[in-house]
């Protein structure tokens, strides 16, 4: 009986040691990439014929993120060929906020949850008004997915370092339209997790644009951090998202998510007159830890 009493003990002990730390603050580098096929176009990437700027490309090549969290804040800086963008998202308050420094301009948006969720759902309604009047049946498009399609994990023994961290190898199969599946490969570590934050860097931390992307889901499902994924894209593209540095110990200070008093922050809904009509109204904010 004590033999038992101790062995179970110990197998207690070595499960709660191997279970991932969570941290409150943190200071997470991350690289995304999209790659577009060779033999696109580039014509393709030219003005948005029904007035507006045209998106669809305007992600593709590399952007360098940098993501700070102190508890119930975030804040992510991003920096591309196009230009540079901070988001701050309070968890607290459910509320978003994107400072955009564009071609010289800049300009602030904001949106709490209930906002995004009403963007969104008028998306919706008009991309299905679009199905019903294209009377192309080999052109009508599926609805738009949702993020909570059926996701299973598939585990590999495959791993290796990165950022110096040891990761695991995993696949995110997820079920789609009529059967379909999308399989993303994963990289992640069960040295530690953040809470708010699932992972950096990707489509999903855009507001205003990031439903125009596939979104990863089943990250809630991960008992660990992301720090590597890759995942297939419309218009045969790529993505390809990886962390390059974590900091798990320095201050993040609080004056970090000030949000400048010198730029007029406007509703996210007057973003979508950036994208022209239809553009990509639908939200699609940085996904964090319910």
């Amino acid at each position: 009986m004590k033999l038992s009493l101790s062995i179970l003990l110990l197998l207690t002990g070595f499960i709660a040691f191997a279970q991932p730390k969570a941290y409150n603050q943190a200071i997470i580098n991350t690289t995304t990439n999209i790659i577009a096929p060779e033999e696109e176009n580039v014509e393709s990437i030219q003005q948005d014929p029904r007035g507006g700027m045209n998106f669809r490309n305007m992600m593709d090549g590399e952007t360098k993120f940098v993501t700070y969290l102190k508890n119930d804040l975030v804040k992510t800086n991003m920096k591309s060929e196009m230009g540079k963008s901070t988001i701050f998202r309070d968890n607290s308050k459910k509320l978003t906020t994107i400072i955009m420094e564009m071609m010289g301009n800049k300009s602030g948006f904001f949106a709490t949850d209930e906002d995004q969720a009403q963007m969104q759902k008028r998306r919706d309604s008009m991309m299905a008004e679009r199905r019903k009047s294209d009377t192309n049946s080999t052109r009508r498009m599926p609805p738009p997915e949702k993020n909570n399609a059926p996701v299973e994990i598939s585990l590999t023994a495959e791993t290796k370092k990165i950022a110096g961290y040891d990761c695991k190898k995993a696949y995110l199969i997820t079920s789609r339209f009529l059967g379909s599946k999308d399989t993303a490969v994963v990289w992640f570590t069960s040295e530690f997790k953040l809470n708010n934050v699932l992972s950096t860097g990707g489509m999903n931390s855009i507001p205003g644009i990031g439903n125009m992307f596939p979104t990863l889901n089943g990250l809630d499902k991960i008992d660990g951090f992301v720090m590597r994924y890759e995942m297939k894209m419309r218009r045969n593209r790529r993505m390809e998202v990886e962390v390059t540095k974590v900091d798990l110990t320095k201050e993040v200070e609080t004056k970090e998510f000030d949000i400048p008093k010198d730029i007029e922050i406007k509703p996210m809904s007057e973003m979508q007159n950036m994208f022209g009509r239809g553009g990509g109204g639908g939200g699609g904010f940085m996904r964090g830890r319910d």
